[in-house]
């Protein structure tokens, strides 16, 4: 069965750290770049970040640019996204979403275009 699941999620003060997964089983995801993605209560799903496949060239939203790091460990099936300096407004529920191939990377940040999606993580900034 073709999935993404991701983990990592949960409740951290402002100004920590919370280390997100995304687990591809029932495929490779040497061919696939991924796409993360938040959304929070009342609001649409927008674009965190995006590593692509061949080169793991990265993108990132201007509001976690600086604190936020994504990375891929292929060996592992594995998209990593490393949440620095979290904010309140970082809460949301984070989603990660494959890219055959990167063909959806001019447009990393919008929703169309990803082949799976995964179950999402909660993640709630707050003290």
């Amino acid at each position: 069965q073709v999935q993404l699941v991701e983990s990592g999620g949960g409740l951290v003060q402002p100004g920590g750290s919370l280390r997100l997964s995304c687990a591809a089983s029932g495929f490779e995801l040497d061919n696939y770049a991924i796409g993360w993605f938040r959304q929070a209560p009342g609001k649409e799903r927008e674009g965190v970040s995006y590593i692509g496949v061949k080169y793991g060239s990265t993108n990132y939203a201007d509001s976690v640019k600086g604190r936020f790091t994504i990375s891929r460990d292929n060996a592992k099936n594995t998209v990593y996204l490393q949440m620095n300096s979290l904010k309140p407004e970082d809460t949301a529920v984070y989603y990660c979403a494959a890219d055959y191939f990167s063909a959806q990377e001019p447009f990393w940040a919008t929703t169309g275009g990803y082949h799976f999606w995964g179950q999402g993580t909660q993640v709630t900034v707050s003290s």
